[in-house]
């Protein structure tokens, strides 16, 4: 645990060494707003942060592997890597101290969206239970989209290409239960295959919770897909610590 600690520490220290975290922050903030307003915040003339959640599975494809994409690719390409694994530290504990500090970086991220929260208790009288729920949904989708970040930072020492291969994985996973494809696929006889496609899809999950449903299946898939990504990065490490 003592291990876990330092690494979350030193790396959610070297987020904010750098300017780029507050680039990163301005950027997210700019555009998750804009998004709101472009998709009528006011429009709807109602004290729900609906249309601010709306695109949030897209702004998280991009910024997550964007905060991910350092985190063993840097570490390969300088080669650090091999002394960091001979450390009296395990791969699991490097992997979760690093996905725990870009977590909750991200979370930094998303306490700052509290003036959307300011905004519609000043347009009237908000129903909080949708408004906490979809921030739940919206902090554990963070989780998945960046444990499937760290898995591609950990397979490449090139920052750009863990980015792409990120990025494309997370849209995958938001369009798999895009309705028309759900609908082709079950039409065609792969009813099987869209039932699979919508059980992993990040906006099927994240739309139930922003509505206020809490169900365990849309809870349990999050964290599963978090889950199944790190474990696969913590035995990618463990048999780079092998040779």
């Amino acid at each position: 645990m003592t291990a876990l600690l330092a690494v979350f520490k030193r790396e959610f220290k070297g987020y904010f060494g750098t300017p780029v975290a507050y680039v990163f922050l301005v950027a997210f903030l700019f555009l998750a707003a804009l998004a709101a307003f472009d998709n009528g915040f006011f429009d709807f003339r109602e004290a729900s942060l609906r249309t601010f959640f709306l695109d949030l599975p897209l702004l998280f494809a991009l910024f997550a592997p964007a905060i991910a994409m350092r985190l063993w690719s840097e570490e390969r390409r300088s080669g650090t890597i091999e002394f960091l694994l001979t450390l009296p530290i395990t791969p699991t504990q490097a992997v979760l101290g690093k996905f725990f500090a870009s977590w909750a970086f991200f979370g930094v991220a998303l306490i700052f969206t509290g003036s959307m929260v300011w905004t519609v208790e000043y347009l009237g009288d908000p129903d909080y239970g949708p408004i906490l729920t979809g921030y739940l949904g919206a902090f554990l989708m963070a989780g998945a989209y960046l444990a499937v970040a760290t898995f591609f930072s950990a397979v490449t020492k090139n920052q750009v290409i863990a980015f792409v291969l990120g990025a494309v994985t997370c849209l995958a996973l938001v369009y798999a239960g895009y309705p028309p494809l759900l609908k082709t696929l079950d039409g065609g006889g792969f009813g099987f295959l869209a039932d699979f496609a919508e059980s992993i899809s990040f906006n099927t999950h994240f739309e139930l919770l922003q509505r206020g449903l809490v169900e365990t299946g849309s809870l349990f898939a999050l964290i599963a897909i978090s889950i199944g990504f790190l474990a696969s990065t913590i035995v990618m490490l463990q048999e780079t610590k092998a040779r």
